[in-house]
Order: C-alpha cells, then sequence, then structure tokens
C-alpha cells in the first residue's frame, strides 16, 4: 500500500498541512499518482469553515468512495477541518472511509494508516487542537517550486461571531524566529523565490509568547538570513497594522507592496455584531496610514453582504466604502449561518434572495474600481515572476506583479518573449482589464 492520491480542499493554510502529509509519507515509501484508480491509499484533506466548503468536501468524499468500491483493498483516509468539526458525525453516515483524523493528526498520518489497516471498521482520531508544527517536519511542496507558503501561526484568538476557526483550530500558537528562518532557509535552498507568510491572523504573531517576538521581527530576520527576492503578507487583522510594519514595508522592495486585510464590513454597527474589534473610522484612518506610508501598495480585502441585521444603508456604505478607497482586490462573500457560531442566534436574518441580490450589487461596484486601478499599470515596466505556459494558451506565458498574490488575483498574459519559469523577468504593460493585465516581456538589454 504505497501508491498515493492527495486532494487538499481549502486555504493555503490546509495546504501546507497537506504537504506535511506528503513529506511523511513519502518519507516512509509511499509514492504520489494522479490517478485514484492506481493508488492503493485516498488521502482527502477537507475544509469545513463554512457550509459550501463542507458540501464541498463531502462531495470529494463520495467521488473517492467510488474508486473504493470499484477496488475495496483500496484505503480511504479523510482529515482535516470538517472532520475536527464533524467527526463523529462522520464516522456514523460514511463508513466507506476507513480513517477520520482532524487538524492535529496530519503529523501522525503514517502510524494512523498503519492502525487503520491493521483494525476493522472506521478509525476516528480526534485530539484537542493543540498542535504547531516547527521545521524538522518533513514537507513536500505541492506549489511551483519557486513560491511557497510559511505558516507562521496555528489558531485564532479573535472569536468572530460568524467563525468556526477557534473551535476548529484552537488557540493562537506561534512558531518561533528562530525556527520560521531556519524552515525559510531550507525552502530558499529548494528554489522557492516568493515567500508568503500565513496565519489566521499574522498580526497577532507572539501574542501568545513572551519572549519579544513580533511579526516585524520575524520579517527582518527573514531578510537577513535568506536574499528571497519577494517576501508576501497574507491575513493581517486591521487593528493589527502596525507603524512599525508600514516603516519596514517601505524601507525594504523585497517585502511586496500588498497587504491582505479582510475587513468584514464597514457598518460599525455591524462590525460589532461581528465582534471585530474597529470600526469605521478605525478603517478610514488606517487605509490613510497605508496610502501615506505606501502610495503604491495594492491592497487586497473581504466583505461579507447579507450578516444579521445588514440593512440597505449597510450595503449603500459598503458601496460608497469602495468608491472612496479604491483598493485593488476585493474577494465579496455572502454571510452563511454557521450552527454553532454565535451569530447562528442571532436575530434579523437577511433572505437568501437578498443576499444574493447585495452580493451582485457590491461585485458590480467593486468591478468598476478594480478596471479603473488596474489602468495605472499601462505603460509602466514592472518585474515579474513566471509562472510558466499560461492556462489560457500555450502560446502565452503567464505571471504576477508584486501586486498580485498566487491563487487569489489576477495575473500577467506575456504576449511577446520568453522567459524561464520561477524568474523574475521585467515586463512592459500593454493592456488592463477587470482582474488581468497584458504585457511584454524587455529584452535582456532592456528594450
Amino acid at each position: 500500500m504505497k501508491r498515493l492520491h492527495l486532494v487538499s480542499l481549502g486555504c493555503p493554510k490546509n495546504l501546507v498541512d497537506s504537504e506535511v502529509m506528503l513529506g511523511c509519507l513519502e518519507r516512509d515509501g509511499f509514492t504520489v499518482v494522479e490517478d485514484p484508480a492506481a493508488a492503493d491509499v485516498l488521502l482527502l484533506n477537507t475544509c469545513g469553515f463554512i457550509l459550501p466548503a463542507v458540501e464541498e468536501a463531502i462531495d470529494e468524499i463520495l467521488r473517492l468512495s467510488e474508486y473504493k468500491r470499484d477496488d475495496p483493498a483500496k484505503m480511504l483516509v479523510v482529515t482535516g477541518c470538517l472532520v475536527q468539526r464533524y467527526g463523529r458525525e462522520l464516522q456514523n453516515e460514511l463508513p466507506e472511509v476507513d480513517l477520520f483524523t482532524g487538524t492535529d493528526g496530519f503529523q501522525d498520518i503514517v502510524p494512523l494508516i498503519r492502525r487503520a489497516a491493521k483494525g476493522k471498521g472506521v478509525l476516528l482520531d480526534l485530539r484537542p487542537a493543540e498542535y504547531l508544527m516547527d521545521s524538522s517536519v518533513p514537507r513536500r511542496l505541492s506549489t511551483p517550486p519557486f513560491r511557497s507558503y510559511l505558516k507562521i501561526t496555528e489558531g485564532c484568538d479573535n472569536c468572530c461571531s460568524y467563525c468556526m476557526i477557534p473551535p476548529i483550530r484552537g488557540r493562537l500558537r506561534s512558531r518561533t524566529i528562530a525556527d520560521l528562518t531556519a524552515e525559510a532557509r531550507r525552502l530558499e535552498g529548494l528554489g522557492v523565490r516568493e515567500l508568503t507568510m500565513i496565519g489566521q491572523d499574522i498580526t497577532a504573531y507572539a501574542a501568545d509568547r513572551r519572549d519579544g517576538s513580533t511579526l516585524v521581527r520575524l520579517l527582518e530576520s527573514i531578510l537577513r538570513e535568506t536574499a528571497i527576492p519577494w517576501l508576501r503578507l497574507l491575513y493581517l487583522y486591521p487593528t493589527g497594522i502596525s507603524d512599525d510594519l508600514l516603516a519596514l514595508m517601505a524601507r525594504e522592495e523585497r517585502i511586496a507592496p500588498y497587504l491582505d486585510i479582510p475587513v468584514q464590513h464597514v457598518s460599525s454597527l455591524i462590525l460589532k455584531r461581528m465582534n471585530r474589534r474597529y470600526d469605521r473610522r478605525d478603517l478610514d484612518l488606517l487605509l490613510a496610514k497605508i496610502r501615506k506610508w505606501l502610495p503604491e501598495c495594492a491592497i487586497r480585502s473581504t466583505l461579507m453582504v447579507g450578516f444579521p441585521g445588514e440593512t440597505e444603508a449597510d450595503v449603500a456604505e459598503l458601496l460608497g466604502f469602495l468608491d472612496q478607497w479604491r483598493l485593488d482586490h476585493v474577494g465579496i462573500f455572502s454571510y452563511a449561518d454557521e450552527e454553532g457560531s454565535p451569530a447562528f442566534l442571532l436575530p434579523d436574518k437577511v433572505a437568501e434572495e437578498e443576499k444574493q441580490a447585495r452580493y451582485e450589487r457590491v461585485m458590480e461596484g467593486q468591478a468598476a474600481v478594480s478596471e479603473e486601478r488596474q489602468q495605472r499599470f499601462v505603460g509602466r515596466v514592472e518585474p515579474v515572476l513566471i509562472e510558466g505556459i499560461s492556462r489560457e494558451s500555450e502560446l502565452l506565458l503567464e505571471g504576477r506583479t508584486r501586486f498580485q498574490a498566487p491563487d487569489i488575483d489576477g495575473c500577467v498574459y506575456i504576449t511577446a518573449g520568453r522567459a524561464d519559469q520561477g524568474e523574475i523577468a521585467l515586463v512592459r504593460i500593454t493592456e488592463a482589464h477587470t482582474y488581468d493585465l497584458v504585457g511584454e516581456l524587455l529584452e535582456k538589454n532592456g528594450k
């Protein structure tokens, strides 16, 4: 049983867990196969954060179980957030699965698979969410070799009223600066040229420690100890963005001028009901400060429409905020009622049809902003990290500027010139669309 097919769902934080499992299993002699029919072990790492993610995970379990039905000798393993949240119900409802383990069992995936192979019935391994990975664990990158994620924290203490992450992932746990720097050095040795710091809220980094560590000190250590050209920051809580961080970004070109700040809403009343620790005035002051320190910085955010109690006036305020601050990238989501969250008990629920209408209005408003913001790049020469042949056409290359994060933002389609995958090359931008750019590679002499 040494052939593995792995599917990873959800966020980059989940992807890192999948990479640790891959590393552990490969060290034990497993080889990865693309075809699930050829695998001895079918491994699914799930997301269970919101209902659409739960539904996607269940559909994927059922899809993989068809291969096990055709070949009962296969083992079906399900891990991750869905299991941490619904493990006992899954054990009862999905007997075709051989092993369930939650968010704290992935590092022991090899002995767990061995136990499941020897036992009878469905093995359920559920533990309190307390594990924190370190640089000593095996990890096999599943991203292209020139970019990777560095998970600097686990868990979250923010306790937003709509969010199930604290019950699923546990309290905040931060890795040490020395350990994270050691992993960054190892990733650099593997060829990584873009390293993205991730956590549920990376501005909370080291709030649980008493050793003087901060996000700024972590970044300074990685800048000092590696030569990785691009460092990127994802998922920053608005009130955690300090002047020290902005000052560091202003003087260090290797930190991408890009901030992912999920504000969720801008109405002070809705923010209070969400248990977010800021109001509209705080957001205005923060964005003004960012634009002062980092005039070119791309700002990405997420917004939620349809939260209980949201009114038409609140939606109008959202649209006015987007028009005022001209954010570069915005993900918009409809509120999902999650049983077990405090928001589940709130009155004044918004009807699904109204949620959809508000979603479409805000999406349309932001699309106009994004298209206008993109135009500033036309005629400029920008460094672009080359991803390789475009997914749209074999006649094009594809890459990303410093202002575009992997997998969540648009890209640059390159219509002329040659460059190697993983190279950071200069591209003259010739067109701008709502989410993507078009450009031509400069020749090596700069023309």
